[in-house]
């Protein structure tokens, strides 16, 4: 990016042409899955789905003064990047997801430990990343969050 964006519409008038749709497609995707109580807004420099402080005041760990971060997507220099802590947090979801991708995708899961890498933008399972926002709600996320990281 180029600037640091104040905001989701700012960063989104930051994405490149050539991924405009489709990023705009994932977002629109997440808006209309994501269970209600999350909240849209840039958290670490990206479009973030945060646990507002007003649900969960205690805040995130590693910087208590922040929301508590659950998904966020972001255009890196070589492919979308969509994280989700939950797939990090929950075992039982990271296999859920992994054994559904091939169902939805002609390529290779791309992923590190909450980080699932778009290299091909014009092969983004939407519908299965729709599934996967729907699989936990805030409270879940919470109550997650404070088992595996919480200490």
């Amino acid at each position: 990016m180029k600037e640091i964006a104040n905001s989701p519409g700012a960063y989104m008038d930051q994405i490149p042409e050539e991924r405009k749709t489709a990023f705009t497609q994932l977002r629109n995707q997440i808006l209309s899955s994501i269970p209600s109580g999350f909240e849209e807004c840039i958290s670490y420099g990206m479009i973030g789905y945060v646990v507002p402080k007003t649900r969960y005041p205690a805040g995130y760990h590693c910087n208590t003064e922040l929301p508590l971060p659950f998904v966020s997507i972001a255009s890196q220099k070589n492919f979308i990047a969509l994280y989700h802590m939950g797939i990090y947090a929950d075992p039982e979801l990271l296999q859920w997801f992994q054994s559904e991708y091939p169902k939805h995708c002609k390529y290779k899961l791309d992923m590190g430990k909450s980080c699932i890498r778009f290299k091909k933008i014009d092969d983004i399972p939407y519908a299965l990343i729709g599934e996967l926002m729907q699989k936990m709600t805030p409270q879940n996320w919470i109550d997650r969050y404070e088992a595996a990281f919480k200490k």
